[in-house]
Order: C-alpha cells, then sequence, then structure tokens
C-alpha cells in the first residue's frame, strides 16, 4: 500500500469520516416532556450508530483502501471504492430523512445535523474527486529534491530515491556537460544536440505527477499495477511516445501517458 497514492478528495473523505464518528456520540434527538426532557445519541439505537454512522465511516475506509492499493480489488464483484462511495450516499440519503421528517415534542440533536453534514461531505467527496482536477492534486506532496546530480550517474541505493531537480520527460543535456549547465557561446560556437533516439535510450529515474496505470507489454488493457506520485520508478525501454517502467516490487509494464512526468 502506498499512502502518497492518496489525494485532496481521498483527504477531505477522511476528514468527513472522523467528524462522523465523533457526531455519532453527540445527541442524536431530544425529546421533551411535561416536568422534564431526555436525549440520546446515535448508539441508543444499533441500527443508527451501526447502520448509518458506522456504515459511512466503513465506506471511507473502503475508499481510502481501494486508493492505496497498487490495483483495484473487488470482492464478489463489487468494486471498493465504488461500494463506499455507495455507502456514503446511503448514510447522507437516510439522515436527511431523518432530519426532515423529526418526530412531535422531539428536536434534532448536534449529533444529527453535524452527523448529515459529514455524510453529504463524505459522499460529495467521493463522488467529486474523479471529476474535479483539483481533488486528484496528490494529498502527500512529493519530497523536495536534495541536491543536483551529474547526468548519467545512476540514482544511489535503488527505489525511494529522493532525486535531483527535476527535468521534463524529454530534455537531454548535451554530452560531457553537467545537468543544469547552459552550453557557451552562441548557435553559431556550439550547435545543439540531437534528440537521441530508441537506440540511443538510457534507463532513468522518473516520477509521475498525478497516479497513472501501468499496463501489461502484450497490449492487455487491464493494468497490472499503478504508479504514484512521490516515489521514483526506473525507465528501462523507449517505445515512441511511451516507456517501459519497473515498479518497486520487480514488474515491468507500459507508462502511456509519459506528459508532465520528472526525471531524476
Amino acid at each position: 500500500m502506498n499512502i502518497r497514492s492518496l489525494t485532496r478528495g481521498d483527504g477531505v473523505v477522511i476528514g468527513a469520516a472522523v467528524m462522523l464518528f465523533i457526531a455519532s456520540f453527540l445527541t442524536f434527538q431530544s425529546y421533551s416532556f411535561f416536568g422534564g426532557s431526555t436525549s440520546g445519541n446515535a448508539w441508543d439505537a444499533l441500527g443508527t450508530g451501526l447502520g448509518i454512522y458506522m456504515g459511512a465511516v466503513i465506506g471511507a475506509v473502503l475508499i481510502v483502501v481501494n486508493r492505496c492499493l497498487p490495483q483495484q480489488r473487488k470482492v464478489l464483484g463489487l468494486d471498493l471504492g465504488q461500494t463506499g462511495t455507495a455507502f456514503g450516499v446511503l448514510a447522507a440519503w437516510s439522515l436527511l430523512w431523518t432530519l426532515i421528517d423529526t418526530p412531535d415534542g422531539a428536536d434534532a440533536g448536534a449529533g444529527l445535523i453535524l452527523g448529515f453534514i459529514a455524510a453529504l461531505v463524505l459522499a460529495g467527496g467521493a463522488i467529486a474527486t474523479p471529476l474535479v482536477p483539483a481533488l486528484q492534486a496528490a494529498l502527500v506532496p512529493a519530497p523536495t529534491p536534495v541536491a543536483p546530480q551529474p547526468y548519467g550517474a545512476q540514482p544511489p541505493g535503488g527505489y525511494g530515491y529522493p532525486g535531483a531537480p527535476a527535468q521534463p520527460y524529454g530534455g537531454q543535456p548535451q554530452a560531457g556537460q553537467p545537468f543544469g549547465q547552459q552550453p557557451q557561446g552562441g548557435p553559431a560556437a556550439q550547435p545543439a544536440a540531437a534528440q537521441p533516439g530508441p537506440a540511443d535510450f538510457s534507463p532513468f529515474w522518473f516520477a509521475v505527477p498525478v497516479a497513472r496505470p501501468l499496463f501489461p507489454e502484450d497490449g492487455s488493457p487491464n493494468p497490472i499495477a499503478e504508479l504514484a506520485p512521490g516515489t521514483w520508478y526506473l525507465a528501462v525501454e523507449q517505445r515512441g511516445a511511451t516507456l517501459v517502467a519497473q515498479t518497486q516490487d520487480g514488474r515491468r509494464g507500459v507508462l502511456q501517458d509519459t506528459s508532465g512526468i520528472q526525471r531524476g
């Protein structure tokens, strides 16, 4: 599991789930009668506490777990993320009508109102994340590069390499020139180096700006893994506009979308 694959939308879902759990212990409804009043929280009725409040919290857990896994999982043919979203929508729908149809002589408590708001935010965050680019940004930012490294040197240690300053994919420094240093003289003094073709390809480290699928080399449409932002991967081959990348556990696959990747 890789928490760096979590998005801002997942952060909204997590925050809403925490707020929903807290709301379950607050006053759900209060009743006034002659000479006094009484109140209770969602746990006075297990159908409300477990079926609605904790059902939405479990849905949030399914959404987050599904995001952290390298590829989507299904249980009984149901996608975990979609199942978690359905739990959140059902909780918001149930609390809405409980709030509207408050019995005579009863008042909606803070737990009911806050629970409805939290369930609504949870469902909205889960639904909007695939649709709103701002919610698809990484929740945990990539580590800050610590120092430049001469072009051509291999990163130390292996996977997890913190990286040198990012270089857009396709930009190559000239032969014999340190990475990041501009060539001396004008165009007449030193012509620009030609872009290397596939025959001149050398393996390099890269990171993706957002989570992207890695497809099998045989062209199958089902992803074998998901590359997560903040993690460095090794590009071992170039095939036209695509790259053959290797994951931390040694799996190889084709990265079809190479736009915006950062080179180490």
